[in-house]
């Protein structure tokens, strides 16, 4: 697919630079920026050149500012349902696509934005990043997981909060509930994500992708199921080269060299 909504640029280390491109607009997600990111998406997840992903927003001032609200106020019922459960479709395959990324939060991260930026492995923002669900202001409602997934993240009553007063948190406000990881000064937000995408990609890859699905496993199964699975995972990942690497390396005093195998 040719892009003209995003950028999307593969660097030598294996990690992916996705940038939403629809300055004029804040980047809002519309019907296609959701199928270039689809499209994106799948092409991170089936290609073992691809590492990690740091997605972010172009043009300085938002990540994504939300979604195209021309389009949403055209939506029927059915539509609304319709189109909820594509923008779910589409996050989840970024959520479950077995290898680690980063939400650059650059700016505004508000309704689907902060969404997308959820379903992350991790979220590094800015010092000037303001994040929030507002919807229940245009009399909606988070449509794209943010009613199950900020919950999950920061707690079920500041979560509430959030979403039924609408007004979004400053960066530091999101570092200390949770809500980030990290946050840094905005001409150092890409370099920080790569830095982290690289120290975590210096570990066995099946052994990352193993632990991100058990935690999602146990988050929406419950404990037992999630031990489990944790339990088959594990041995999984014993039955891996990389183990024999790690191991070994780890008795010889010497760095593993690990090969996703």
């Amino acid at each position: 697919m040719l892009y003209s909504r995003i950028v999307f640029d593969l660097g030598e280390d294996g990690i992916a630079l996705l940038a939403i491109h629809r300055p004029e607009k804040l980047n809002a997600l519309d019907a296609t920026v959701m199928a270039e990111l689809d499209d994106a998406f799948v092409r991170v997840r089936s290609d073992a050149a691809i590492k990690g992903l740091i997605l972010t927003g172009g043009g300085g001032k938002a990540f994504v500012a939300g979604g195209d609200i021309r389009e949403i106020a055209r939506l029927t019922p059915v539509k609304a349902r319709e189109f909820s459960l594509g923008g779910q479709r589409v996050f989840r395959r970024l959520e479950r696509m077995g290898k680690p990324s980063v939400a650059a939060i650059n700016g505004y991260a508000l309704g689907g934005g902060l969404e997308l930026a959820l379903c992350c492995t991790f979220r590094v923002a800015s010092a000037n990043a303001k994040l929030g669900l507002p919807e229940v202001k245009l009399g909606l409602m988070p449509g794209f997981g943010g009613t199950q997934r900020l919950p999950r993240l920061v707690g079920r009553g500041r979560a509430l909060e959030m979403m039924l007063s609408g007004e979004p948190v400053g960066a530091e406000e999101a570092l200390r509930i949770g809500l980030v990881n990290q946050v840094v000064p905005p001409a150092e937000l890409l370099d920080f994500s790569r830095s982290l995408l690289r120290k975590i990609l210096e570990n066995a890859p099946i052994a990352a992708a193993l632990i991100i699905e058990s935690v999602e496993v146990g988050l929406s199964s419950g404990i037992e199921e999630g031990l489990k699975f944790e339990a088959a995972a594990f041995a999984l990942a014993a039955s891996t080269e990389d183990r024999n690497e790690g191991t070994a390396a780890f008795l010889e005093k010497r760095k593993a060299v690990f090969k996703g195998k």
